[in-house]
């Protein structure tokens, strides 16, 4: 019996994409991985809807998110990191590992970020130089409204705008041009439905110029050195050809499919989740005006012990779920419904809660 993989990534991926991955090596630097490599861009930059230069970095999210700092700043530069789950605090560590003043501005779980607060916060700071956020947070079922943030940001104050979208962007609406997003990040393991070990950061004009003066260190990240490098159809460094080509095949599946038909699939199977875990008597962490259509965050209820539960849905029904992280370990259990999920996958989860929760003791 297949595993279900029910976490906020890496995902499941269709059999043609783990088919491709096992295509023989090429040589990174001839002429058929340049077309690859070529082509794959122009997909991704026309499913992040952006004009902008964007890179394909051998990396996980997190080393897109390391490459969106060092490029654009500089060691004490004022920086104001807005968080709501750790993610968010994640990408405010980044940057103050590479000597960034950082202030912080913290939301409580569950909840999206304001864009007021931060109004006040950049008001109350002219020095401030960039805006750190999150767009999307798997650690709390949590999407941040960056189109009203992006107003706040740009519009008014015109900073510097840095945005992690690793799992939103392929997944939920996020036009990197529309919302004037200045360093945009995502990552191969989440909505593209490709294997993990590639990752993606778009720059806008505003975010060169940043970097033809930014003094954070950097090397493997350098994106002045990717941008060379693409020129001639390769990357800096050896690149993951055997994720490449998996994602060379997810992206003909999204393209052929259609980004708002790809969008809607994500909506309705994130109502499912949300209305079926509701049906049990189990509540949302989310406010459900904000609630990610990518992952589900619900609480475990009292006398439940979520290692117990998480454990028995793998053993006994091959359903991964995912715990809580930081505060929230022991009080959520999360459900991934991103990129290669269907209406079905959901409804196996919701039956097999169902039957393991009164086995410890909820009678909901």
């Amino acid at each position: 019996m297949a595993v279900n993989l029910r976490i906020p990534g890496p995902t499941p991926c269709p059999e043609e994409v783990l088919e491709a991955s096992s295509k023989p090596m090429i040589n990174h630097r001839g002429p058929e991985f340049r077309e690859m490599i070529l082509r794959i861009t122009d997909r991704l930059k026309s499913l992040f809807a952006t004009k902008n230069d964007l890179f394909i970095l051998t990396a996980s999210g997190t080393g897109a998110m390391e490459a969106a700092i060092v490029n654009v700043l500089s060691p004490g530069d004022r920086v104001l990191a807005v968080s709501i789950g750790e993610f968010g605090d994640r990408f405010s560590a980044i940057a103050r590992a590479y000597g960034a003043d950082v202030v912080d501005i913290k939301f409580e779980p569950g909840t999206p970020a304001d864009p007021d607060t931060i109004r006040k916060a950049l008001n109350a700071d002219p020095s401030i130089k960039a805006v750190l956020v999150t767009h999307n947070e798997t650690s709390t079922g949590i999407t941040n409204d960056v189109a009203a943030i992006s107003k706040v940001v740009k519009g008014e104050f015109g900073k510097l705008f840095i945005v992690d979208a690793v799992s939103s962007i392929g997944s939920i609406p996020c036009p990197v041009d529309e919302w004037e997003m200045d360093v945009v990040t995502s990552g191969s393991q989440k909505g593209w439905m490709a294997p993990p070990g590639l990752a993606f950061v778009s720059m806008s004009e505003t975010a060169w110029k940043a970097q033809a003066e930014a003094k954070m260190p950097r090397f493997y990240f350098d994106l002045a050195a990717a941008k060379r490098y693409l020129q001639r159809g390769q990357t800096p460094w050896t690149p993951a050809v055997s994720v490449f080509y998996a994602l060379d095949a997810s992206l003909e599946i999204i393209t052929q499919e259609g980004m708002e038909s790809v969008f809607t699939r994500h909506a309705v199977v994130a109502k499912k989740t949300r209305e079926g875990v509701k049906s049990l008597g189990l509540k949302l962490l989310a406010d459900e005006r904000y609630a990610s259509n990518t992952v589900t965050a619900v609480r475990v209820p009292e006398g439940v012990e979520a290692p117990k539960l998480i454990s028995m849905m793998d053993k006994e029904h091959n359903i991964v779920l995912a715990s809580g992280q930081g505060k929230l370990d022991g009080k959520i259990f999360r459900v991934g419904h991103l990129g290669y999920c269907t209406e079905a996958d959901i409804q196996d989860v919701i039956d097999s809660l169902k039957v393991a929760l009164p086995k410890l003791g909820f009678r909901g």
